[in-house]
């Protein structure tokens, strides 16, 4: 049996304000959240959501206008930065471009005036980790931006800090670069088994590599949970519409009671979901929104099968890894596009053709017409 690790951060009704001369701007508004002892933990959201705020207030670089931040028991929240025992990594690396690699990692050690020895055993371990031992005597502009990255993570680690704050960290480097560190930092964070706060814009970053996810918008916190919940059970429109792709299609409650919901669609065609096998959020309003991921999508040619409704496709785009299909629903009332993910082509169908879109009710979530 699993014992829940304990609990290594605590924030607690967490905002900061800020004024200007003519406006005050609330940049992050009341949030709480908990962060278990060795997790990745992800704050995830566009530009200008409060993301970045936050870890500041974590590190003690911003000072928050309300709330308390508890780290490994003890209130944090006035505590000044370099008190904090928190390793931080910057979206521009910060790298001193006069010195070599061993004096970057060095550099903090010595201002703390630890021994030489001591030193040398520790930044050759960290160095280690990061696996870049061949690359001690050389500065900075002789690496690569993925090396320069996990030379940052090698100092911020070097510390051996109980929290580890990165902000947008492979935001500077090319696609697929991106893709390779963030497995790096993921190995690399979860061997230290340090707790690490993570903020990104970038929703896959957030997937592949984070063990709970905080989806933020305007400086609020629109849901917590693990990568698969944050996917599969969105509670927000926001979070279904910015995790990965989304259709919304327009309905109407005719019916519901605890064991079922009838939808109607602009085109007049039904369907029936069972409530006990829904997987999000019900609607209690009379319109609404029915969620459901490309992926979850079933497409046939076979016209009139029940719970489906009618379409036409418009466009296949073969994209390699998938083939995506555009297929315009409620024709005749209100044309509403759907895209349809496969990862090869269906058979039988192709662009002009009328289809029949059949999914499962698990898969679907209803959300109000805001």
């Amino acid at each position: 049996m699993n014992q829940k690790r304990p609990i290594t951060l605590s924030i607690q009704n967490l905002s900061k304000v800020f004024h200007g001369k003519t406006e005050r701007v609330m940049a992050v508004d009341d949030i709480s959240f908990h962060v278990s002892e060795g997790d990745l933990f992800t704050l995830l959201g566009p530009s200008g959501c409060g993301k970045t705020t936050t870890l500041r207030c974590l590190a003690g670089f911003e000072k928050p206008s309300n709330g308390n931040i508890r780290f490994l028991g003890r209130d944090f929240t006035t505590i000044p930065p370099f008190r904090r025992n928190i390793g931080m990594v910057f979206q521009s690396y910060a790298l001193f471009p006069h010195m070599s690699i061993f004096d970057n990692v060095a550099y903090g050690l010595r201002m703390r005036k630890i021994p030489r020895r001591e030193i040398e055993q520790r930044v050759n371990r960290i160095i280690q980790l990061v696996e870049l031992e061949e690359t001690q005597k050389r500065k900075p502009s002789e690496l690569s931006g993925g090396q320069q990255q996990r030379i940052a993570l090698a100092r911020a680690l070097v510390y051996e800090p109980k929290l580890l704050l990165l902000d947008e960290p492979l935001s500077n480097l090319d696609a697929k670069l991106r893709i390779y560190m963030r497995e790096e930092i993921r190995r690399i964070q979860q061997k230290a088994k340090v707790t690490t706060i993570y903020v990104t814009h970038d929703q896959e970053e957030a997937l592949a590599i984070s063990d709970q996810i905080a989806v933020m918008s305007d400086g609020k916190i629109d849901q917590i949970g693990s990568p698969d919940e944050i996917y599969e059970k969105p509670q927000t429109i926001h979070v279904a519409d910015f995790i990965g792709q989304a259709n919304f299609l327009t309905c109407s409650l005719v019916k519901k009671n605890e064991e079922s919901v009838i939808l109607r669609f602009p085109s007049n065609e039904t369907v029936l979901l069972d409530q006990n096998k829904k997987r999000t959020s019900a609607c209690d309003h009379s319109k609404g929104l029915l969620f459901i991921r490309p992926e979850r999508l079933e497409v046939t040619p076979v016209l009139g099968k029940a719970n489906s409704l009618k379409g036409q496709v418009k466009r296949v785009l073969y994209l390699g890894s998938q083939v995506r299909y555009y297929i315009q629903i409620f024709q005749q009332s209100a044309p509403q596009e759907v895209l349809v993910d496969k990862n090869r082509r269906i058979k039988d169908v192709k662009e002009g053709d009328e289809v029949a879109l059949i999914f499962n009710e698990e898969d679907t979530g209803l959300f109000p017409l805001e």
